[in-house]
């Protein structure tokens, strides 16, 4: 874990170790979310209904340790020795902790149509690009969550192009959809799933740009 207070020698061990267990949480949180969303993508193209029921009763851990870990910081915020950085820090981190959240939300709803059986209702063409959109949703969460745990700032642009190639994915499985090759309950849950991608990728771009805030990349003041 890198330091992210570096200029704070004065900060306690307390309030240290406070920080810090809210950053391991927050890339466990990364890492859920992730996991989640990788065995959804196969759970539906594979047909394993049984993996998509273990992903979904998953979801409520994802829940539980949001709100632990949301918990954390507002008792953090509340600590009269808490500095102006680390007062933006853990702003920065409220922002991102419902992003994460409903991210996990969205790989659980994945979960639910692999759960009714709909990957092998889908299309060929339709499948295709299911897994591709899924691998590229899976590319940006991988990405983002090293960021988070290195403040890297090099992420965002890359996540913003693969986040372009996704929404070109969606634009071509929604025109699939369109054609008629599939029964119009199918074609409805398919819909659903491509928005599922696609709002799994605007929740990695939007946390991307938080890490860069956190990596101090952000003139002034402008933590959000």
């Amino acid at each position: 874990m890198i330091e992210r207070f570096p200029g704070r020698p004065e900060i306690s061990d307390e309030v240290a170790e406070g920080f810090d267990r809210i950053n391991r949480e927050i890339i466990q949180l990364f890492a859920m979310v992730g996991e989640g969303l990788a065995g959804s993508t196969h759970a539906l193209l594979a047909g394993d209904r049984e993996a998509a029921r273990i992903l979904v009763d998953s979801d409520e851990l994802i829940d539980e340790l949001y709100r632990e870990v949301e918990e954390l910081a507002q008792r953090q915020l509340a600590q009269r020795t808490t500095g102006p950085e680390e007062l933006r820090y853990l702003v920065v981190v409220l922002r991102m902790l419902p992003e994460l959240e409903r991210s996990g939300d969205l790989a659980e709803h994945v979960a639910r149509r692999a759960l009714r059986g709909l990957g092998v209702e889908l299309s060929p063409r339709a499948r295709g690009l299911v897994e591709q959109m899924g691998e590229i949703a899976c590319e940006m969460w991988r990405k983002t969550a090293d960021a988070f745990a290195d403040l890297s700032l090099g992420v965002h642009d890359h996540v913003e192009a693969l986040d372009d190639e996704l929404d070109e994915l969606h634009v071509l499985l929604t025109a699939e959809i369109a054609s008629g090759s599939m029964a119009l309950p199918v074609a409805i849950e398919a819909a659903l799933v491509a928005r599922f991608y696609e709002r799994l990728g605007d929740h990695a771009v939007n946390l991307a740009k938080r890490i860069l805030v956190l990596a101090g990349r952000t003139a002034g003041t402008g933590w959000g």
